[in-house]
């Protein structure tokens, strides 16, 4: 039998057949999961669990005393960054940690470390297992804009039988999308394959694959009143905080389908809403600033709104992607070869 070489903990709840499925896809590792230590998934995705689960004093000593002697973290405890910082500090043997979102860097932002804590530890993300979900959900928010699904509701619910009226087409449109990583370079080959004209914003030149011109964002303001949609997917970092500024939403096209699947804090949402309440563009938001959204933001009732609670990366098939990725990079960190989505630790994404 293979002598395991590497001491990885469940530090956030995995069902017990895709923790097998770890162990299985690389035996080298010794992955360790008390249930009963975990709080209960609700839904799949559901890394935090049921926030009503509590440990005994008991059981949390356990706890912890597992998390500390882990070599490698799948997930952190209670997905809190200052729960990342206690067992990074309580633990000296830590390694690496498998982060649970596709933004896990925000967590390791929020942590709060020190460089030589940064040095220390390394961080993963799961980037690329929510491109699927997510890109569907951007084509569901640019064709709800673009067939006028507010009002398709509105005259359903008032039971009315209007006039006909013109609805735009993908096919033909332009689209762009802000940001070029996984889950941009995936809508741009969806849009692709519909005869959208894709053009996608990054700080490099290089050629993308499915995208017909690359766009500085310095540039955004200069060009984005030459599309009919605008796909947002970049993460919340102090570089991307309001790219899609105010300047910007000014100069959209007043027809502009926005959908953003990123993080709320790379549109300036005021800006968003108040050109929404002049009754121009269309807004398909599964993310927001803050979130929850709060009761009384006008994005709620605005007609030409769309909003998602945050839900749009979520799928049945989430949970046996993590914990793949997770033991591919297992693997990988075994063959001393590089990890599939390190956290940059400076800007944090």
């Amino acid at each position: 039998m293979t002598e395991p070489r590497l001491r990885a903990v469940a530090a956030t709840p995995i069902p017990e057949d895709l923790a097998q499925r770890v162990r299985d896809l690389e035996p080298r590792m010794e992955f360790v999961v008390e249930h009963d230590l975990l709080p209960p998934m609700r839904l799949p995705g559901d890394h935090p669990g049921d926030p009503g689960f509590r440990r005994s004093p008991e059981d949390e000593q356990r706890f912890r005393d597992l998390v500390d002697s882990a070599q490698v973290l799948y997930g952190i405890p209670g997905e809190q960054p200052d729960q990342l910082a206690r067992t990074l500090r309580a633990n000296p043997r830590l390694e690496w940690v498998q982060l649970m979102p596709a933004g896990g860097g925000a967590q390791v932002k929020g942590a709060a470390l020190d460089e030589d804590e940064l040095q220390r530890v390394r961080f993963t993300t799961t980037a690329g297992v929510h491109a699927v979900p997510l890109a569907e959900w951007c084509e569901f928010g640019l064709l709800a804009g673009f067939k006028s699904l507010p009002r398709l509701l509105g005259q359903q619910r008032r039971r009315e039988w209007d006039q006909r009226w013109l609805m735009r087409r993908l096919e033909g449109s332009r689209v762009l999308i802000v940001g070029l990583g996984s889950i941009g370079r995936l809508v741009a080959q969806r849009l692709e394959r519909q005869d959208v004209h894709v053009a996608g914003t990054s700080r490099h030149a290089d050629a993308v694959p499915h995208v017909a011109e690359v766009i500085h964002p310095r540039d955004l303001a200069a060009r984005v009143g030459e599309f009919d949609g605008v796909v947002v997917t970049l993460p919340g970092t102090d570089a991307t905080r309001h790219l899609v500024s105010a300047e910007v939403i000014a100069a959209m096209r007043p027809d502009a389908v926005v959908v953003n699947v990123g993080r709320g804090t790379v549109i300036d949402q005021d800006a968003l809403i108040a050109r929404l309440q002049q009754g121009e563009l269309f807004a398909a938001l599964d993310v927001t600033d803050p979130e929850p959204l709060p009761d009384a933001s006008p994005l709620w009732s605005l007609p030409n709104a769309l909003i998602s609670p945050h839900t749009a990366a979520l799928s049945d098939q989430e949970d046996r992607l993590i914990a793949e990725l997770f033991a591919r990079n297992a693997t990988r960190y075994l063959d001393g070869e590089p990890l599939i989505n390190p956290v940059n630790t400076r800007e944090f994404y």
